[in-house]
């Protein structure tokens, strides 16, 4: 399981609307390249968000669901990339000071080939896989606080 986390300069609300935002998820998900559709009722239990990831002419489509979500605190997806695998993230929120989030992200694939050849090389690439996420995610969640 790859576990990171990160401060960003941004209350747990604001960071929880860029997780709400489908839309928003190839700008900071790495190797998401395109959202394709986002279920209307996203991000609540069972919503999808259907996205393609990984590099043309290999990318792959598949989608992602919400399988539990606590607004300004908590978001857990199902997050398939078949026929690689499908991995189970959660992201955690707390407040870390006055308009500050400390973020934690899971991710464990529990399906599939990436599942199968777990090892310290691919645990590796998925910590700094989610580190540059995070980063990502931070960067919009500070741009969004302070376009408001």
């Amino acid at each position: 399981m790859a576990i990171v986390q990160r401060t960003v300069a941004a209350p747990p609300d604001r960071v929880f609307a860029v997780l709400a935002d489908g839309w928003t998820y190839s700008d900071w998900v790495v190797g998401t390249v395109h959202i394709r559709d986002v279920d209307k009722s996203w991000p609540a239990v069972g919503a999808k968000l259907h996205h393609k990831a990984g590099p043309w002419p290999f990318s792959l489509q598949d989608e992602s669901e919400v399988l539990e979500v606590e607004p300004d605190r908590l978001l857990t997806l199902r997050a398939g990339l078949w026929p690689a695998g499908e991995a189970t993230i959660k992201f955690e929120l707390a407040p870390d000071g006055p308009g500050r989030t400390r973020v934690t992200m899971y991710e464990d694939f529990h399906a599939g080939p990436l599942h199968w050849i777990r090892n310290k090389i691919n645990d590796l690439v998925l910590h700094r896989r989610n580190i540059e996420s995070l980063r990502r995610l931070s960067d919009i969640a500070i741009r969004e606080k302070n376009s408001v």
